[in-house]
Parts: structure tokens; sequence; C-alpha cells
């Protein structure tokens, strides 16, 4: 208990999210949501905001991905050791499932900054003596298993998780709720206002879902209604029996399923969408509520490569604490920023070269890709004509590298995969492409800096907000993409990158596909080849008008003055 002493009193804001991406050794992580509360948590660090993190210990992680002999994803389990990184506290909390009692054991990791401030992450473990073996497993495996799985996994998130943060003293004031997971929380809140100290009182629901209200605060992710997670009633009795009202839950979760993202929208008195344009769609979905928008930002002390860290120290003081200061990067010197890249460059070729085989030349331009691999990310809107992308690169050459996992469950994701690498071997003649396995936090570093064009092609409105891109152009690197999450703020045409489409819903592919094909030959591959200075020129723009904005300072100061404090 002692390692967290010095965070018991001073603690005033906890964060839920179901994933946190701390590190590549440990699989805390799928995708976007954990690397945004990575980057959420390296941030509070930084800024010694009062906050301390509460997740899932996710000792079989996400996926191992495996290319087999056709280029198609075989997923395999990703374990981790917790012991090896963390450290197990002297508490344990039990929560009825099923009637019987689960116990829940934290684990602390202690996240450090740069500057000597940490933040507490609390990875909740059911993996104990005292349960079950089915039991033991509801923290193992990150969205794995079927519904009822996810539902047991939630309320180990939000009410195992608020049990802990009392057990072990914290006195909080304000509870974030990244994405609808841990929207259970909020039933222990109107629990404990209901019964204090054990004594049974009057229940006064509105009374008492205000007071919850003031108490939190919501992100929603999510711009799809068929995507929230939803839970049928039957199963909510029996996974939570009598622990709360089915008629009260009805009012404030949804008539005919336990909508969580409809439960944390009634029971938070703050709720934001995660760029402008999600906001606006999170409002047609939901128009009896006020929906703010705090775009996401990343944490550029991450995200930046050590040959721009050099350069932006030497020229820009503060840089990686008071990300505005990047505004001053376009009077870089031209050279330095082109000697900057091309050792970030020359890092993912090795990488390429060392996971595939496949060589690819400094001296070529590099597009890369790099998401989650699921059917509105539309990895393969690239190979609409591929007889046309072909002819573009025996004009002017380009290379293609591209990661991303499917969930295990997601067989459109996993088909796009093997699809994405038929192409590679169909077209490999033409143009050098590689796919890079098992797509984490360090790869991701090595692309998003190395690469000379980020492109991103998702179905609008699908794209909450997306944040690689933001990376990318801290590290100089041109954004390609469809006007669609935080894309539609940062694109200036022909200044910190090119939109692909008009950004309206519901666009055909073959008409993004087409805007695709005419500006990368038209204007992109001209501008590489033809006009290095204004190609540099735009690299300096894209980290003076991205990188001093769209990074986590930004947001999470955000967060603090418009969110925690009111």
């Amino acid at each position: 208990m002692h390692a967290l002493e010095p965070y018991l009193q001073r603690a005033r804001i906890a964060y839920f999210s179901m994933e946190i991406a701390l590190r590549p050794q440990m699989h805390t992580y799928g995708g976007g949501l954990g690397v945004l509360a990575g980057d959420t948590a390296r941030t509070c660090a930084d800024l010694e905001l009062p906050m301390v993190f509460v997740s899932l210990v996710s000792r079989a992680g996400y996926v191992r991905q495996e290319i087999d002999d056709a280029g198609a994803q075989v997923s395999r389990p990703n374990p981790w050791r917790p012991e090896e990184w963390a450290s197990p506290l002297g508490v344990m909390v039990a929560v009825e499932i099923e009637r019987r009692e689960v116990w829940i054991r934290p684990w602390l990791y202690l996240l450090s900054s740069p500057l000597g401030h940490c933040v507490p992450i609390l990875l909740l473990d059911t993996n104990l003596e005292q349960n079950s073996a089915q039991d033991r497993e509801i923290s193992d495996h990150l969205y794995g298993g079927d519904e009822s799985y996810r539902l047991k996994q939630e309320v180990v998130l939000g009410i195992g998780g608020a049990l802990t943060l009392q057990a072990l003293g914290f006195n909080l004031d304000t509870y974030h709720l990244n994405e609808g997971h841990a929207a259970l929380l909020t039933l222990h809140l109107l629990r404990r206002l209901r019964v204090p100290e054990g004594e049974k009182r009057a229940e006064q629901p509105l009374l008492d879902h205000a007071q919850v209200r003031k108490s939190c605060v919501f992100t929603t992710h999510t711009p799809v209604e068929a995507a929230f997670d939803r839970f049928d009633y039957a199963l909510v009795e029996r996974v939570l029996g009598d622990y709360f009202s089915i008629e009260e839950l009805k009012e404030v979760a949804g008539k005919d399923h336990l909508n969580m993202t409809q439960l944390a929208f009634n029971l938070s008195g703050y709720v934001n969408g995660v760029s402008v344009r999600h906001a606006q769609t999170a409002s047609r979905i939901f128009p009896q509520y006020h929906v703010r928008a705090i775009t996401n930002g990343v944490h550029v002390g991450t995200w930046t490569h050590p040959s721009f860290a050099r350069l932006y120290d030497a020229s820009l003081p503060r840089w990686a604490h008071e990300p505005e200061v990047l505004a001053r990067a376009d009077e870089l010197v031209d050279d330095a920023i082109w000697t900057a890249h091309q050792e970030a460059k020359r890092d993912l070729l090795a990488l390429i070269r060392e996971q595939t085989g496949v060589e690819m030349r400094e001296d070529v331009p590099l597009i890369g890709f790099a998401r989650r691999m699921t059917a509105y990310k539309r990895p393969d809107l690239l190979f609409t004509d591929a007889e046309r992308l072909a002819a573009i690169a025996r004009q002017r050459p380009f290379t293609l590298v591209f990661a991303g996992l499917a969930h295990p469950r997601d067989d459109r994701g996993k088909k796009l995969v093997g699809e994405l690498n038929r192409h590679i071997r169909e077209i490999s003649g033409a143009i050098a492409m590689a796919f890079l396995p098992n797509y984490d936090l360090q790869i991701a570093a090595t692309l998003v800096s190395g690469a000379d064009i980020w492109l991103n092609t998702p179905l609008p409105p699908f794209e909450a907000s997306g944040t690689s891109g933001m990376k990318a152009a801290l590290n100089g690197v041109l954004n390609m993409s469809v006007l669609d999450g935080w894309w539609a703020e940062a694109s200036i045409e022909g200044v910190t990158g090119w939109a692909i489409g008009t950004g309206q819903d519901n666009v055909t592919a073959a008409g993004d596909a087409e805007d695709f094909y005419r500006k990368l030959d038209t204007v992109v591959l001209p501008l590489y080849y033809e006009n290095r200075p204004q190609w540099i020129w735009m690299m300096k723009q894209s980290i003076s008008k991205i990188g001093a904005f769209f990074n986590s300072e930004r947001m999470m100061r955000r967060y603090v003055t418009e969110a925690y404090i009111r």
C-alpha cells in the first residue's frame, strides 16, 4: 500500500477505460481507444494532474497476429506477465456476478513523466484462487468471449473498479468514463447515495441522478448507434441479480436492452465527442443531450522520432511540455527537416526489411497505412482499380506499407488482411509493398515517423476522431485522408496535406478512390519528385499547424477547465 500513499489524498479524478496502452510489453490495449488512454495518462503525469487510472489487466492480451501462407490473419492469444511490470496491491474487493462472489485484486503500475511526476494505473485482475475457474478468466481476454463474458468484464471494470478505489482509500470528486464500457460505475454511485453507511433510506431517483451526474464525465467514441454495447435485460438480471432495479434501469438505459452508451449519457453531467464532426454525429443520435466536442490529441514526447526530438530541442525549447511552441516549426531550416525525416525513414525501411524481407528505396515516396483492420476503415480502397494504381507507380514510383490487427471475431476484418496480402503479391512487381504483422506501439511509432505520406480512407461518418495522422504530422509526414474525424478540422489543402473526397456521409468507394488516384497522380507524386522545397514547406506547415494544436496537452487542459471543474 505504501507505493500509493502519495496519491491517495491528492487524486480527485478517476479515469476508467477498458484498455490502456502503457508500453509494448504490456498487452492491455487493442487499438486507438487504449492508445488515447495511454497518451492521456502520460499527459496527466507531465501536467501533474490529480488523476488515477483504472483498467483491466488483460493477461491474455488482445490478439497476436500471424499471417498464414495465403496471407490471412491467424489469431493467437498474446499473453503477458503482470508481475514483470506491475506490483500487486494488498487489497481485494468482491462483486456479485451470477449470485457468486467474484474477487478482484488491483495491480499498480506507476507511469512516470520525464519531469519526475507519476500517475497511478490500477489494472483489475480476477485471476485469484478465491474465484472459480470461469471467474478467474473474466479479466483475461480484452474484448473476448460472448455477450455474457463482455457484461461480466464491464461489471468488473465499472462496479469493481469503483469498489477498488473506495477500498484503497481514494477520495474522489470526478469519474471520467472513456467510452461506455464502465457505465455500470454510475449504478455503484447511485447505490452508494441510497445506502449510506449501510442504512437504507427512501429512494429519490431524480435527486440521486442529479448527484451522480455532477460526478461523471462521459467521452463517447462510437459514431453509430448499431455499435453501442447492448445487453438483453434477461442477461442483465442473471449477471447482476438484484444489484439494481431493472425497472429503474430501463428508464435510464433503454426500454428493450441495457444500452451502455445511453446509461452513460443519462447519468453524466458532461458528455463529449472526440472531434467536432463526431460531436455533431452523436448529437443527431441523441438530440436530447448537449454533446460537446473535445478533439483528441496525441502525446508529443511519445510519438516524435528521436531525430525530430533533437531538432526541436535545439530550436524550440520546451516543445515536449508546451507543444504550442511547435507553431514556430515553420521557421526551421529545410535541410534540417529533411535530414531528420530521412533518418526516421531509414528506421522504417530497416524494420520492413527485417520483418518482411522487402527492400524499399530511400529516394522513393513511401505511403503508410496502419490502423485497426475493419470494414469501415476501407484499407482496400486504394486497390479499387489495382491496374490504375500500378500504372501511376510506373510513371512515378512509390511504395506502400500496411499494418493492423483484426478482432478475432471480425471475419470481414480478417478477410481484409488476406485481401491486402493478395494485392501485395499480385502487383508487387509494379509497387514494392509490405504488410507488417503484430501492429503495436513500437511498430506504430516507427511507421508514423518514417512514412512520407500517411493515408486514411474511412467511410464517413464512422471515423470518430483518429489520431495516427496527428502522430505522423509531428514528424513532418503529410496526411492524405478522407474528410472525417479530426482531419475535417486539420485539413488545409496543399498546406497540411490533401483531402480525399468531400467527406459527405455514405459516399461511394468508387468516388473516393477516383479522387485518391487523381490527386496521387497529378498533385502528390509530382510535388515530391519535382518540387522538393515546396514539399518540405508543407512538412513544416504540418508540424506547426497540426502538432501545435492536436496534442494531448491541449486536450487535457480542456478536460480540466471544461469537464472536471464545473
